[in-house]
């Protein structure tokens, strides 16, 4: 029985190391991020359209610029396939975590699919919105804005494209707001 899933670097830490984790835009996410304090984040996609590791991707790309940064790990939960039977125990499990000091970036699926999504994210700190442009709707996003609680959210990031292509070139790519 799986409990907390930490994220397995595989494929992505390919394209990690291909040096996005360098990149200006990337950085400055990471600090926008960084300006609230907080133990766990939530990554949270706008809604249905995006290809699956849409918020792992991400995930791992702030955890491997936090890590760089800060000089200490920073974690990643795959909680993209949480069921319901696993809801408790991860988050006593994010919460031993948060006591233990770790920071810890949660990958979570669209709203609308899983039903873990929004009890995970009011579970964590705070959130992030992560919007795939041309691919998510905007009604979806507000839904999920909605379900999780406004205040739960410290910003959105806005991607143009797919993460591979994020990855690959680069986050000219991405855009964040407040």
């Amino acid at each position: 029985m799986p409990s907390l899933n930490r994220a397995e670097e595989g494929a992505l830490e390919k394209r990690l190391d291909a040096g996005v984790w360098r990149d200006a835009e990337w950085q400055r996410l990471w600090l926008r991020v960084r300006e609230r304090s907080w133990s766990s984040l939530a990554i949270v996609p706008g809604g249905s359209g995006a290809p699956p590791d849409f918020t792992l991707t991400i995930a791992v790309t702030l955890a491997r610029i936090g890590t760089m940064h800060l000089g200490t790990p920073v974690q990643v939960a795959d909680a993209t396939t949480i069921p319901l039977v696993h809801l408790t125990q991860f988050i006593e499990e994010l919460g031993r975590l948060k006591t233990e000091g770790e920071l810890v970036l949660i990958a979570v699926a669209p709203a609308n699919e899983n039903p873990t999504t929004v009890t995970l994210a009011r579970s964590a700190d705070c959130s992030m919105l992560c919007v795939l442009l041309e691919a998510m709707k905007t009604a979806e996003a507000r839904n999920t804005v909605s379900s999780i609680g406004l205040v739960r959210f410290i910003g959105q990031a806005v991607f143009h494209g797919l993460p591979e292509a994020l990855a690959d070139a680069g986050t000219k790519h991405v855009h964040h707001a407040r």
